[in-house]
């Protein structure tokens, strides 16, 4: 039996963990994390469906990506589970101050409706310029992340609670190491290329808001919920503060309201801080750890920055395949 660790428990870390453990019948696969839902970076998170651009990644692999995960999503938002999973159908507006370079994005094909916003519809904001308006997915993660850990354990998966400091000392427990361990790979991964961006929204009781609006800069959004409407935000690079800011909440507030007029009545729920783990180009790749005189394959999955839910299941399945290719190289014979 090959025994496969993924270090990591947010949404990234999940989704490839259960993608390995449903496709490996040949494999053992445990996560290992030091914080489990309701306490990760991805709990906290919006969960729009909406990719941004990475610069030297190739558009074909981001669509795969995307498509991956928008058709894995929309499955159980069409299925019994969406309540159980939070995932459902929302239909809204990306909203900019000036028109963009690019009017139709690499994901357009694949969100329902995506159309460019009416002169008329635009009046609404007069600030702003340009408009597209589509339906996409949302998938609420303090319901979808104990989801998929029960999908996961389902699947036969294996769960323990620990820090990881240091990616070789689990070279002598497992033979193949996926590391999803976000903003955690600067230290386990030696990348300096990752860095923290400071995310801040609001829970707000809005149930009058059916619609999400999302300013085009990703600073300023509204995103209608099952229990919540989540406004945001903050982007504010290389900020490790995990307290929460008075004046960014009333910044968040004040934004927002000057979009959709009635928010400034609504009821705030929670108040909540996160650290996206921000990197120029999302990393997936494999590579070979020498360890006193172990060949171990390690798979990285991590720099999702504000896509981790976004890109989640199709990283995950670009995971799979790495990992199965590396252990193909190994175990030529072996039916994985």
């Amino acid at each position: 039996m090959v025994k496969v660790v993924v270090v990591g428990a947010g949404v990234v870390g999940l989704s490839t963990a259960v993608c390995m453990a449903e496709a490996l019948s040949l494999c053992s696969v445990t996560i290992l994390a030091e914080k489990f839902s309701p306490d990760t970076t991805s709990d906290g998170a919006a969960g729009i469906l909406l990719p941004k651009e990475f610069p030297d990644v190739s558009l074909e692999r981001q669509r795969c990506w995307f498509k991956n995960t928008f058709d894995h999503l929309l499955a159980i938002a069409e299925s019994p589970s969406a309540p159980e999973a939070g995932v459902f159908l929302s239909p809204g507006y990306q909203i900019f101050r000036e028109v963009p370079s690019d009017t139709k994005p690499y994901w357009s094909n694949y969100v329902f409706g995506f159309r460019t916003m009416t002169d008329y519809e635009m009046k609404r904001f007069p600030n702003h310029k340009f408009g597209q308006s589509f339906t996409t997915i949302k998938c609420e993660c303090q319901r979808y992340l104990p989801w998929l850990e029960k999908r996961f354990r389902d699947a036969g998966g294996q769960i323990k609670q620990e820090k990881v400091t240091n990616l070789k000392q689990l070279t002598h427990y497992y033979d193949v190491i996926v590391n999803c361990s976000g903003l955690g790979s600067r230290s386990l991964a030696g990348d300096q290329d990752i860095h923290p961006v400071r995310g801040q929204i609001l829970k707000v009781h809005a149930p009058w808001v059916k619609n999400f609006i999302r300013d085009g800069d990703g600073k300023t959004y509204i995103y209608p919920g099952i229990s919540y409407t989540t406004l945001g935000g903050t982007w504010q690079m290389d900020d490790w503060r995990l307290e929460v800011d008075k004046g960014d909440s009333e910044s968040i507030v004040e934004r927002c309201s000057q979009l959709v007029p009635s928010l400034h009545s609504a009821q705030v729920l929670e108040e909540w801080v996160g650290l996206r783990p921000g990197r120029r180009n999302l990393r997936v790749e494999s590579e070979r750890l020498q360890v006193e005189g172990h060949d171990v394959l390690v798979v990285h999955n991590y720099g999702h920055g504000g896509c981790g839910i976004t890109l989640s299941w199709g990283t995950a399945l670009d995971a799979l395949g790495l990992v199965r290719n590396g252990l193909h190289e190994q175990l030529p014979h072996a039916r994985l």
